[in-house]
């Protein structure tokens, strides 16, 4: 059910805008310490993930670095070129190819994101090269909403059933994105649910 937010939250890169939220970001529930669990697989990077405009072309700023990482030449790192998409940082994005079974950027040798990895080991925010919609999953956006991704709403997730609500597991990104303003107002609709409020 789709909550209306006291006014739009807009993220740090001026994309997306969030007004509202579904009311299953509170309950839904899935295994929040994703680099400790043991039977995933990483099955969450089998498909791609949308990248947007903004870190697309940060990582193309450092593709040398990275590639050597990847062991994918940087042509095959994105399914096309940047399309239009308001939902997103920059305003426009694309995809992450998939290669041998997986994201090509899903490390192949240990745990996680390549990405994500080359960021902490080079001492930068590894908010800045991985993309948006990689690190709020299980939460997603669109059109103004604050949303379950398909995979936790249709119970497909792996990992999906215990632990942490899928809100209390991404909340720390959804402060760095959208600013702590954000957070205060979700937390107090998740204790209000708690509570077995209505609206």
């Amino acid at each position: 059910m789709p909550l209306p937010l006291s006014r739009p939250y807009v993220a740090r890169d001026g994309a997306p805008v969030i007004d509202r939220v579904d009311a299953d970001v509170f309950t839904h529930r899935y295994f929040g310490a994703c680099l400790a669990c043991g039977f995933c697989g990483d099955a969450c990077c089998d498909y791609g993930v949308d990248a947007d405009a903004a870190v697309v072309t940060r990582i193309m700023a450092q593709a040398d670095a990275i590639e050597a990482r990847v062991g994918v030449a940087r042509d095959g790192w994105f399914t096309g070129s940047l399309a239009p998409d308001a939902d997103l940082p920059g305003g426009a994005g694309t995809r992450t190819q998939v290669a041998d079974g997986g994201c090509v950027f899903r490390s192949r040798t240990s745990r996680g994101c390549l990405l994500h990895a080359y960021a902490m080991e080079t001492g930068q925010d590894y908010h800045l090269l991985k993309p948006m919609v990689s690190t709020l999953f299980p939460l997603t956006f669109t059109e103004g909403l604050l949303c379950l991704s398909g995979e936790l709403e249709d119970g497909s997730l792996i990992c999906g059933g215990t632990g942490p609500s899928a809100y209390e597991a991404v909340r720390p990104e959804l402060e760095y994105y959208f600013g702590t303003d954000l957070v205060v107002e979700l937390d107090a609709l998740a204790v209000e649910l708690s509570k077995g409020g209505g609206w």
